[in-house]
């Protein structure tokens, strides 16, 4: 198990960027995936973007590809999301999500991680 702190989170206007991170506890950070999903009232959990453990895989939702990047940081214990161009319709609950990683994880699949952090609030003004 491991415990995730997400932080970055804010108001931003359209066009405009914004970094989120989450924080990790625990000594085997490498050892999981790290994904990126979004939440809006009344929808289901959004796959966004997820990462390696070791950094070098990652993977994105079509929604936000060439937009956002997802990266890691092992020796920190942190993954960011870099999401530029922001658009209203990026405006959503944010949340950091860990699993370990094994041959033929479901990197988008949310039921796939059973470790999750409380979110950040990112709101996209037009």
């Amino acid at each position: 198990q491991v415990q995730l702190v997400e932080s970055g989170g804010g108001l931003v206007q359209a066009g405009g960027s914004l970094r989120l991170s989450c924080a990790a506890s625990g000594r085997t950070f490498s050892a999981y995936v790290m994904g990126w999903f979004r939440q809006t009232p009344g929808k289901e959990q959004e796959f966004v973007a997820a990462i390696t453990g070791s950094g070098g895989g990652t993977y994105y939702a079509g929604s936000v590809k060439g937009r956002f990047v997802i990266s890691r940081d092992n020796a920190k214990n942190t993954v960011y999301l870099q999401m530029n161009s922001l658009k209203p319709e990026d405006t959503a609950v944010y949340y950091c999500a860990a699993a370990l990683e094994y041959r033929g994880i479901l990197y988008s699949h949310r039921y796939t991680y059973n470790n999750w952090g409380q979110g950040t609030q990112v709101t996209v003004s037009s």
